[in-house]
């Protein structure tokens, strides 16, 4: 057949398939661009992404024996989530916590107080992270279950010596004190004292347990608490006949109680920042924070 073909029908031909030709690789390059054009794209949507970053470091806090208990359980349960993060809890009294976290010494500084004038211009900022009521505790062979607030003072200044002075037994009244860098013993100093000056008489016991473990040994000793520690080993005193709980708190009428802080220097940074986030936490404070004895931090808010 083809030996019959015209040279026009050849040229015609030959026009036909380069075309073709011409077309297919048009189409070809159209598909690569698109292809390329899609590629950052996607490398822009991706990177885009958010990354989750995995906490890591070491945590110190000290201070507080009273705010102890709750943040050792709060500071297991965030190792328990973040596995790369080591926190270390210490007491040494409220006064001990703010001054290291004041000089650097460690991250968060735990207390039951607010820090004195002299750290004013440390840069402290204040995370509340609970509410503590506290209570005078005796031992249990003393046949008081109340005094008013100022036979509390007097026996704290020391102008009351004998049980049977306020309605018990006669017996001698021993004291035990927590040492002047103790938040509980400024609270009670503040609030049961007025801001007057304990005796000097009595024994010092270093820490709210060691306070607990003395007055239930000691027959007629009084001491004082925060209310987490207190159990069926010592009895807890009626204040003006009113009991600590949550509600009299609330309204008014049980003034022994301490707003717990953890300060730190400055703005928090992780993982410190996210431990404090971490106790400040809804799910924190509806549940450990009560079974723990303590009262929310936000209790008080109006």
């Amino acid at each position: 057949m083809f030996k019959f073909m015209s040279k026009k029908g050849i040229t015609f031909t030959l026009s036909a398939v380069l075309m073709m030709g011409s077309l297919v690789g048009c189409g070809a390059k159209t598909d690569t661009k698109n292809a390329a054009s899609a590629t950052p794209a996607a490398s822009a949507a991706a990177s885009a992404a958010p990354t989750k970053t995995e906490l890591s470091g070491t945590v110190t806090a000290s201070g507080s024996s009273a705010l102890l208990p709750l943040v050792k359980q709060a500071a297991t349960e965030f190792m328990e989530k973040n596995p790369k993060v080591t926190i270390n809890v210490t007491a040494g009294g409220s006064g001990t916590g703010i001054k290291n976290v004041a000089d650097g010494t460690s991250d968060i500084g735990n207390s039951d107080v607010e820090p004195a004038a002299e750290y004013k211009d440390k840069d402290l900022k204040d995370h509340v992270v609970a509410i503590a009521p506290f209570a005078l505790i005796v031992n249990k062979d003393v046949k008081v279950d109340n005094l008013t607030k100022q036979q509390a003072a007097d026996i704290y200044m020391g102008k009351v010596t004998n049980w049977k002075e306020v309605g018990g037994n006669d017996a001698k009244i021993v004291l035990v004190h927590r040492p002047d860098s103790s938040g509980s013993r400024t609270l009670v100093k503040q609030i049961i004292l007025d801001g007057k000056e304990f005796t000097k008489d009595g024994i010092t016991q270093e820490n709210s347990g060691a306070m607990k473990t003395a007055v239930a040994g000691q027959s007629g000793s009084i001491g004082y608490v925060d209310t987490p520690y207190i159990d069926d080993t010592v009895k807890a005193l009626k204040i003006d006949s009113v009991a600590f709980s949550e509600d009299n708190i609330k309204n008014g009428t049980y003034k022994l109680f301490g707003v717990e802080h953890m300060y730190t220097k400055g703005e928090a940074k992780d993982p410190a920042k996210a431990f404090i986030a971490y106790i400040s936490s809804k799910e924190f404070q509806g549940k450990q924070v009560r079974d723990l004895k303590f009262l929310p931090a936000d209790l008080l808010k109006k």
